[in-house]
């Protein structure tokens, strides 16, 4: 497939859950930097806390982001040399390709979980606001969970 017949697909089809969830986040970055800007302009003052806010967002966004990439097969690869293997080797690199990257967010996810269950467990709480620390960080490891199966099952509609 083309990467213009591939971009044809993506525009004509109904928007994907990544979709959707990345441009609700970057609709809330936006407006909560936004109000950031205005507040100081008017007061003369910050929000420390919409730091705290904004920096979580960029999390969910990067992962759902990548999710939505490895959705249309259009993440960031280097297939220079990929292109000058035979058909098998270009296979074999596919498969690696997939499984380093299934790997890795699998990674992801475990030290993301442990490291969530630990600010929970120790009641650690955010700089700014106070609250817990976990409800940031939580999401490291549920999106990275969900990043893998999106991989998965995106690996196995195009190969079955």
């Amino acid at each position: 497939m083309s990467i213009e017949s591939q971009h044809e697909d993506a525009s004509t089809a109904p928007y994907t859950v990544e979709q959707i969830l990345s441009g609700i986040v970057m609709g809330l970055i936006v407006l909560i930097t936004f109000g950031n800007v205005l507040a100081r302009y008017f007061t003369s003052q910050s929000f420390a806390a919409t730091e705290e806010f904004s920096i979580a967002l960029l999390i969910v966004l990067s992962f759902v982001g990548s999710s939505a990439a490895f959705a249309f097969d259009r993440h960031i690869r280097v297939d220079f040399f990929v292109r000058k293997l035979p058909p098998g080797g270009r296979a074999v690199a596919d498969w690696l390709s997939f499984a380093v990257t299934a790997s890795l967010f699998a990674f992801i996810a475990f030290y993301a979980g442990r490291l969530t269950w630990d600010q929970y467990r120790f009641e650690e709480t955010s700089p700014a606001l106070g609250v817990p620390q976990w409800w940031y960080t939580v999401w490291m490891p549920v999106l990275a969970v969900a990043l893998v199966l999106r991989l998965v099952l995106t690996r196995m509609r195009r190969h079955a």
